[in-house]
C-alpha cells in the first residue's frame, strides 16, 4: 500500500492509516494541500460549481449568503421554526420551493380505517407535533403530504421519488441525513431548527465554504458486497470525524455502476463520516431516474436542464483538499459492533478488545460501547444473537431494498421463516413504495416469512430497539441473518448479490416505479416566477433575538469521551416537544440514569458542584456528531451550560449552538486535557469572547481561541441571522431573477397556486402469489 501525506492531517486519518499499515491492502490514501491563490478560471470540483452558482453575497471574511433551492419539512424539527415566523410576523418566502410531510412521529400501523389524526396517533406528544404541522402548512401555504396521502413518506424518500430533488440544487432539511439527496449531484445537508426558520423566512443561509474531499472506490466489488458495505468501510477507514469540515465527492467505477438507490444509501451516511454533505456527479443513470417524475422539468426545459446537468462534474485537474482511493476488492460484508458507525468489523471478524487500545479516551469509549451493546471482547460477530430485525429507514426502505430482501427469503427455500426468537418488521419508505411492493407481491413474501408489514414512516426505527437492546447496522442484502437468528455471512448461502445487478429470477416480476406516480400530463403547468411565488422580506427587527455572550465565568464539568453524539446528549424520546425549553432533565439521560433502576448514576453532571456547571470541556474529538437535532444544544442551554470546549465539533452542532447564543470552542487536545484537569480540581474558568481567551483560576497562562468574526459579532451583540439577512433583500431578489432566467425549472414546476396537486387514486393490480 502506498501512503502519501502532506501537512496537517487530522489524527483520525493518522489512526486509520496506522490501522491500514498493520493490515495491508491495495488501497491508496493521498492527502494534498491546494494552492491558496488560484486563477478564477481554474479547474473546479463539482462542489465548487454548485457553491459558485448559489452565492448571493459574500462578506469580507469569506462568510457567504447562499440561496437554497429546496427545503423539506417534517414535524420533528419545524414547530419552533413556524412559531418563530408567527411571532415575528414573517411569511414563508418561497412556498413553491418547500415541501412538508409527516414521517418522524407518525405511527406505521395500518391506516385502512383511519378516521382522524387525533384517534390514529395515541402518543400525545407525537400527536401534538403532527397536528401542529398540519396547522402550520395551512397557515403558511406550504405543500403537504399528510397521513392520508399515499405520497406521504420519509422526507429523503419522497424528495427524489417526486422529482423535487434535482441535480445542481441546494437542498436542506431539519434532518442530518439530508445528504441522501447528494446522490443526484445536489448540495444537500441537514440543518437545525433555527436554520429551518431562516430558510423559510429568507430562502437563504449563512455558510462558510467547506473543504473538498474526494473518495475514489475503484475496481470490482466482491461477492455479497453492496453500497452499505462500501460506505461502512469508508467510515471505518476515515473515522466518524474524518470528513469534518468537508463535502465529500464519491467517485470511481464502483459508484458509476451503482443504481440511484445504491448511490442514495452511500450519500445518506456521509454525516456518519463527519462530512457536511456527500455528492455523486449526475449521469445517464440519474437522468433516467428523474425523467417523467411529477416535479421534474418536461419538454424543452428537460432538454435545457440535462444540458446544464451534464456540466456538473469535477474538471480534469480540479484540486481537492483531501483525497482517498480505496480498492473495491478490500471491501467485505461489514457490520457495526458498537454505538458509532465507525465501530465496524467484517462479518467474519470479532468484537474488539479494549485492553489492546492505547488511547485512554478511545479505550473508555470502547468499554462503554461494549457495555451498552452487551458484548464481550473477542466474540465472533457471527455468534451474536439477534432479537429484532428492522428493514426500513431513510437508508434501506426503497423498492430496490425490499426486492433484495425478498429475493434472499425466497432463495432460502420454501417455508423459510424468521427465527422464532426474532421480531421482524418491514417499513416502506413511502406510501408509493408500499403500493409498488404490494403490486409486485413482496408483502406476501415478507408476511409468509413472519414479518410485520407496516405503513410508511420512521417511528418503526424508534420502537424496534428498546432500552437494553442492542442494534447493529448492516447492509440490505444481509437479511438472511434474520432466518438464522444470528449475524450471518450470507456469502455462505447465496450467489453474487452486487447491488443493482442481482438476479431477479426468484421474483415473479418487477414493475417500473414510474407506474405508481401521476403521469406528467396530469400535473398542472407551472404557476411560476419568483416574483409571484416569493414573499419580499419585511423590514428587519431592531430587537435582539437571543441573549448576548460576552464573558462567562463559572464551574466547568470535565467529560472524557470521544464521538459524543446528539443522541447521547439528548436521547430521541425527548424530541417530541413544541418548545425550545424544558429539556434539562433529558440532558445525557442515558449516562445520568441507571437503565435498570432509574436512579441517578455518578455521572459528572449528577455530582455537586458540577450539577451547576456553566461550561463543559470534553477531551475527546467530534463532539455533537450524529443527527441534526437542535434539541441537543437546547438541553445543554436549559441545564445552564452555554459554552462547550472540545478538540473538534460536528459542523451542524457547532452551527446550532451559535444560533442559540452558545459558544463552541475548538482547542488542541492537550489544551482540552489541561482545562479538564482544572475542572477536576473544581477551579472556575472565565471565557472572554471579546478578547478570545479563557482565563484560568490556577494562575496559568490564558488559553487563546479563535471564533469566526461574523459569528463572534453576532454573539457579542445578541443578533440573529434572520434580522441580518433581511438587510440583503435587494441582493436576494436580484439573485432570484437571475435564477429564473438560468434555471426556470426550479420555480415550482408542477405547482398550481403554490400547491402540489393532489394525486390520482388509480390502483395497480396486485400480483397473484
Amino acid at each position: 500500500m502506498l501512503v502519501v501525506l502532506s501537512i496537517k492531517e487530522g489524527s483520525a486519518f493518522l489512526s486509520c492509516l496506522i490501522k491500514q499499515i498493520i493490515q495491508p491492502s491495495q488501497s491508496t490514501y493521498c492527502f494534498s494541500t491546494p494552492s491558496m491563490n488560484q486563477d478564477s478560471n481554474r479547474p473546479r470540483t463539482l462542489y465548487d460549481k454548485i457553491w459558485d452558482d448559489h452565492v448571493v453575497d459574500v462578506q469580507e471574511d469569506g462568510l457567504a449568503l447562499i440561496y437554497i433551492d429546496r427545503q423539506l419539512i417534517h414535524e420533528g424539527s419545524s414547530p419552533q421554526a413556524f412559531e418563530g415566523l408567527r411571532n415575528a410576523g414573517r411569511p414563508v418566502r418561497r412556498p413553491d420551493c418547500t415541501l412538508a410531510t409527516v414521517d418522524h412521529n407518525i405511527p406505521t400501523e395500518s391506516r385502512k380505517d383511519i378516521k382522524s389524526i387525533e384517534k390514529y396517533i395515541s402518543d400525545p406528544d407525537s400527536r401534538a407535533q403532527c397536528l401542529a404541522l398540519e396547522e402550520n402548512v395551512k397557515e403558511f401555504g406550504v405543500s403537504f403530504f399528510g397521513v392520508r396521502d399515499r405520497r406521504q413518506g420519509i422526507v429523503h424518500i419522497i424528495g427524489p421519488e417526486q422529482g423535487f430533488t434535482l441535480p445542481g440544487i441546494t437542498c436542506v432539511c431539519g434532518d442530518s441525513h439530508t445528504s441522501t439527496h447528494g446522490a443526484f449531484g445536489s448540495l444537500a445537508f441537514g440543518i437545525g431548527t433555527s436554520e429551518v426558520e431562516h430558510v423559510l423566512a429568507t430562502q437563504t443561509l449563512m455558510q462558510r465554504k467547506a473543504k473538498n474531499f474526494r473518495i475514489n472506490v475503484e475496481g470490482e466489488l466482491l461477492e455479497g458486497v453492496n453500497s452499505k458495505d462500501v460506505i461502512l468501510h469508508i467510515i471505518g477507514v476515515i473515522g466518524t470525524a474524518g470528513g469534518t469540515g468537508c463535502v465529500i465527492e464519491y467517485a470511481g467505477s464502483v459508484f458509476r455502476k451503482f443504481s440511484m438507490e445504491a448511490r442514495m444509501s452511500v450519500c445518506n451516511m456521509s454525516i456518519e463520516a463527519g462530512a457536511r454533505a456527500g455528492l455523486i456527479a449526475p449521469d445517464d443513470v440519474t437522468f433516467e431516474y428523474l425523467k417523467g417524475r411529477p416535479l421534474a422539468p418536461t419538454g424543452e426545459e428537460w432538454d435545457k436542464a440535462v444540458e446544464y446537468w451534464t456540466t456538473l462534474k469535477s474538471d480534469e485537474g480540479a484540486k481537492f483538499d483531501m483525497e482517498v482511493t480505496i480498492s473495491a476488492s478490500d471491501i467485505v460484508p461489514t457490520v457495526t459492533w458498537g454505538t458509532s458507525p465507525q465501530d465496524v468489523v467484517p462479518i467474519t471478524g470479532v468484537v474488539p478488545d479494549p485492553s489492546t487500545i492505547d488511547d485512554p479516551v478511545k479505550r473508555a469509549s470502547t468499554v462503554r460501547a461494549l457495555k451498552y451493546m452487551g458484548l464481550e471482547p473477542n466474540t465472533a460477530m457471527e455468534e451474536i444473537k439477534l432479537d429484532k430485525v428492522f428493514i426500513g429507514s431513510c437508508t434501506n426502505s426503497r423498492i430496490e431494498d425490499l426486492r433484495s430482501a425478498a429475493r434472499i427469503i425466497l432463495a432460502a427455500g420454501p417455508g423459510a421463516k424468521v427465527a422464532p426468537h426474532v421480531q421482524a418488521m418491514v417499513v416502506p419508505g413511502s406510501g408509493i413504495v408500499k403500493q409498488h411492493a404490494e403490486a409486485e407481491g413482496l408483502d406476501i413474501v415478507f408476511k409468509r416469512a413472519g414479518f410485520d408489514w407496516r405503513e410508511a414512516g420512521l417511528i418503526g426505527t424508534l420502537k424496534v430497539v428498546k432500552e437494553l437492546e442492542a442494534a447493529h447496522i448492516c447492509s440490505a442484502p444481509r437479511w438472511l441473518q434474520l432466518l438464522t437468528g444470528k449475524l450471518t455471512d450470507v456469502r455462505k448461502f447465496i450467489g453474487k448479490q452486487v447491488e443493482g445487478n442481482a438476479s431477479q429470477q426468484t421474483l415473479q416480476k418487477t414493475l417500473s416505479a414510474k407506474q405508481f406516480l401521476d403521469e406528467p400530463s396530469t400535473t398542472p403547468s407551472a404557476t411560476r416566477s419568483s416574483s409571484t411565488n416569493a414573499s419580499p422580506l419585511p423590514p428587519p427587527s431592531s430587537s435582539p433575538a437571543m441573549p448576548k455572550f460576552t464573558v462567562l465565568k463559572g464551574l466547568t464539568a470535565p467529560l472524557h469521551l470521544a464521538n459524543v453524539d446528539t443522541d447521547m446528549i439528548l436521547p430521541k424520546q425527548f424530541l417530541k416537544t413544541l418548545k425550545r425549553t424544558g429539556l434539562a432533565n433529558g440532558l445525557f439521560y442515558t449516562l445520568r440514569k441507571d437503565p435498570h433502576t432509574g436512579e441517578d448514576t455518578d455521572f459528572i453532571l449528577n455530582r455537586a458542584p458540577y450539577d451547576h456547571a456553566k461550561i463543559l470541556v470534553c477531551t475527546g474529538e467530534n463532539f455533537g456528531c450524529g443527527s441534526s437535532r437542535e434539541h441537543a444544544p437546547w438541553s445543554l442551554n436549559d441545564f445552564g451550560i452555554r459554552c462547550i470546549i472540545a478538540p473538534s465539533f460536528a459542523d451542524i452542532f457547532r452551527n446550532n449552538c451559535m444560533q442559540n447564543g452558545m459558544l463552541p470552542i475548538a482547542l488542541s487536545k492537550q489544551e482540552c486535557i489541561e482545562l479538564a484537569n482544572d475542572a477536576e480540581a473544581c477551579l472556575e474558568l472565565e471565557v472572554d469572547l471579546e478578547h478570545e481567551e479563557i482565563r484560568r483560576a490556577n494562575g496559568g497562562a490564558p488559553v487563546k481561541f479563535k471564533i469566526d468574526a461574523f459569528r463572534r459579532h453576532c454573539l457579542l451583540n445578541g443578533l440573529d441571522d434572520i434580522a441580518l439577512t433581511m438587510q440583503k433583500e435587494d441582493s436576494i431578489s436580484k439573485f432570484e431573477a437571475r435564477r429564473t432566467d438560468a434555471w426556470p425549472w426550479l420555480d415550482g414546476r408542477g405547482y398550481a397556486g403554490r400547491k402540489i396537486p393532489a394525486m390520482s387514486t388509480k390502483k395497480t393490480k396486485k400480483n397473484d402469489w
